[in-house]
């Protein structure tokens, strides 16, 4: 077995771990929604189908953030157990972006089934992620001990930032490819820390507050979580082009087709070259793009160095991410357990 494998078999068995040791509180947490905004979001959360009854084909997701919040209580020697009220929070929190995220960029899919709003309609999926935001901070002002008051206020500063990069998304789409007010890849780093990283940090960051850590540890997990964001953010928009549909559950070329402002369309154009400029004309124009445009484009982003350039950029990330770690005094095992799990976001297919 490769070293890679046996590196992947690794994660996914951390993630399995995991998400094993949150289900039932999360499946607690999602019992006290109304029946019908609980009946949502199972079906957002891929436990059940449209009628309500468990669905063997759905997805749940990876469960990432929680994994990480249960890692970074362990990390500072606490047991996992301490941090699965941040666990909850971070996968009620992430469930409840995805909701609102789909209506906003009127994402048809979700892990290859019909997203939330077009199977219930705009207006109950906008409630459900409601619902699911105002669960996440309860269910963590509910935890036992006395570092539940600082947890809370971290979970509402990252809910912050969240929204605060969610709006710049969302205003990238009214700025131009070119010229003055243009989206520049710093605006777009800025933009992707704050959207991804903020939460991605948060569950570090809530595992160690629960954990007992003291700020300087919280802080270093914290930063490795949002370098770690950055990272896991350029490899989805390597996917959101050139990902297969079959395991990211979203049709080829999504994101071009869609006009997004993404790290490698982003770099291309700053690149310069004959590649770049015919790019940038062909995005200056306005006009749609069809099947065939948009291979062609991605080609072009690719023959810019869009995509090795945004890869580049995650392998950074992914450093800086673990510098950030050895800042810690973490307890050594678990600090390697999350090594091997940065890896496997990084080289993730999905």
């Amino acid at each position: 077995m490769s070293a890679t494998r046996g590196h992947e078999d690794v994660a996914i068995t951390l993630l399995d771990r995991c998400r094993d040791r949150v289900r039932p509180a999360l499946v607690e947490a999602v019992g006290r929604l109304h029946p019908w905004t609980g009946e949502m979001a199972a079906y957002a959360l891929g436990w059940a189908d449209t009628a309500g009854t468990p669905d063997p084909a759905g997805s749940e997701g990876k469960g990432v953030r929680q994994a990480l919040a249960l890692l970074g209580a362990e990390a500072v020697g606490a047991d996992g157990t301490d941090a699965i009220p941040g666990a909850v929070a971070v996968e009620l929190v992430h469930t409840f972006s995805l909701l609102h995220d789909d209506i906003m960029d009127a994402d048809a899919l979700r892990r290859q089934r019909p997203a939330v709003w077009k199977s219930y309609g705009t207006g109950p999926a906008v409630l459900t992620g409601d619902a699911l935001l105002a669960q996440a901070v309860t269910s963590l002002a509910e935890a036992q001990g006395p570092e539940t008051a600082a947890a809370v206020r971290h979970l509402c500063g990252t809910l912050t930032a969240l929204v605060s990069g969610q709006a710049e998304d969302l205003r990238f789409e009214d700025r131009p490819w070119s010229g003055p007010g243009a989206v520049e890849p710093d605006d777009y780093r800025s933009m992707a820390e704050h959207k991804t990283g903020a939460l991605l940090g948060c569950a570090l960051a809530l595992g160690a507050i629960l954990g007992g850590a003291s700020d300087r540890t919280v802080t270093a997990l914290d930063r490795a979580g949002r370098q770690l964001g950055l990272a896991f953010q350029a490899v989805d928009d390597i996917l959101g082009i050139w990902g297969d549909p079959g395991v990211t559950g979203k049709p080829v070329h999504a994101d071009l087709r869609q006009g997004k402002k993404t790290s490698p369309v982003l770099i291309a154009l700053a690149g310069g070259g004959k590649a770049a400029h015919e790019l940038r004309a062909i995005l200056v124009s306005g006009r749609r793009i069809d099947d065939e445009t948009a291979e062609h484009v991605a080609a072009l982003v690719d023959e810019a160095g869009g995509r090795t350039g945004t890869r580049e950029q995650a392998r950074r990330h992914l450093d800086a991410a673990r510098r950030a770690l050895r800042e810690a005094p973490l307890k050594h095992s678990a600090a390697q357990e999350l090594d091997v799990l940065f890896t496997h976001l990084l080289d993730r297919t999905w």
